[in-house]
């Protein structure tokens, strides 16, 4: 079966985030005031084949580990959904 994954990369909360910074300082200079926090990530998506959900779980889990986040500085979520 073919997997659809759809991964959220973002800094830790006790990480600096100069880019989020730097984008909320240009939203203030565009008049808009009433954001208070900006926080930029990454977004990915991969498809995984694999027999079961289980599987393709275990598959982006290590994906997430070993390569795609920076397990000191970021935390990772992602939901699967089969591909019809």
């Amino acid at each position: 079966m073919m997997y659809l994954a759809k991964i959220n990369i973002m800094p830790k909360k006790e990480i600096l985030d100069p880019q989020g910074k730097a984008v909320k300082l240009g939203l203030g200079n565009l008049g808009l005031r009433n954001i208070e926090d900006v926080r930029i990530g990454k977004h990915i998506t991969m498809q995984v084949q694999a027999a079961t959900y289980e599987e393709a779980s275990e598959e982006v889990e290590l994906a997430c580990q070993k390569l795609l986040a920076n397990l000191i500085m970021e935390s990772y979520d992602f939901e699967i959904e089969e591909v019809k």
